[in-house]
């Protein structure tokens, strides 16, 4: 059992991470390992990513819950994706458990980087001011190939990769973008449950600690949502900011693990 001031790490890490999301929309489960990692005090990036896959899963399975009840999910679509995908996450984990902790916490960082860079890019794009007519595919095997290489990529850094997911989903199928972002949920639950019991069977999952993320993640949720309300009127200048967070996170983690291999 995590001592006092583990607990309270763990529960300020896991409050950042709900704020974050509830502030931005999503990116927020991406910083639960090196949080876990450079505050909470996990020692093992195997166990770290274990137990981040695992409270990322019950994180979105609480904002499933929501859309689904909204009919934001298109379920057959999200059916087959994550099907797919569920063999890509175990192939994934099976491959991210073998490979040296610090190599994989470097790779782990160049993603950060790549998906600040999406984040960055996509303030600078103007807002539509027009609903767009889509018409949505359903032709099986690009959802399943999307599915299965997102899939990898969740279980390899055990994230939820709903950063990936999303625009899979629009490219396979052409859903609307509020759909996508539902459907989604399905594939990060998928995908983070069969993570973590990859990590589980293996031992490296910390369960107490994932009680203290999802703890924390409400309350942090609940007041980045409150903000964002607040802060509504300038959701791009919210999302560079978290996109130059990301940055910062991920060029220490770069540094920590090259030093850790020593290479600097």
């Amino acid at each position: 059992m995590p001592d006092v001031l583990h607990t309270l790490l763990g529960l300020c890490s896991g409050g950042a991470i709900g704020f974050t999301l509830g502030l931005v929309g999503g990116g927020g489960s991406i910083l639960a390992v090196p949080l876990l990692l450079y505050v909470v005090g996990i020692a093992d990036p195997h166990r770290a990513i274990g137990t981040s896959a695992l409270a990322v899963t019950i994180n979105a399975l609480c904002s499933l819950a929501s859309h689904a009840r909204s009919g934001n999910v298109a379920w057959n679509c999200a059916a087959l994706f994550a099907s797919a995908g569920m063999l890509g996450a175990l192939a994934g984990a099976a491959c991210g458990k073998v490979v040296n902790g610090q190599h994989l916490l470097f790779l782990f960082a160049l993603v950060m980087i790549a998906v600040g860079a999406l984040m960055a890019r996509g303030c600078h794009q103007p807002q539509q001011t027009q609903p767009q007519q889509v018409t949505m595919r359903t032709t099986p095997m690009p959802v399943m190939a999307y599915g299965i290489a997102t899939g990898f990529c969740s279980g390899f850094f055990g994230i939820g990769g709903g950063f990936l997911i999303v625009p899979a989903l629009l490219a396979a199928t052409g859903m609307p973008m509020l759909n996508a972002i539902a459907t989604s949920l399905v594939a990060v639950c998928a995908f983070g449950l069969t993570t973590s019991i990859s990590y589980a069977v293996a031992g490296m999952v910390d369960l107490p600690m994932v009680g203290i993320l999802v703890a924390g993640g409400v309350a942090g949720s609940a007041g980045g949502t409150k903000l964002a309300r607040h802060l509504g009127r300038h959701p791009q200048r919210l999302r560079m900011i978290f996109a130059y967070l990301i940055f910062i996170v991920a060029f220490y983690m770069m540094w920590r693990s090259a030093r850790a291999m020593g290479l600097v």
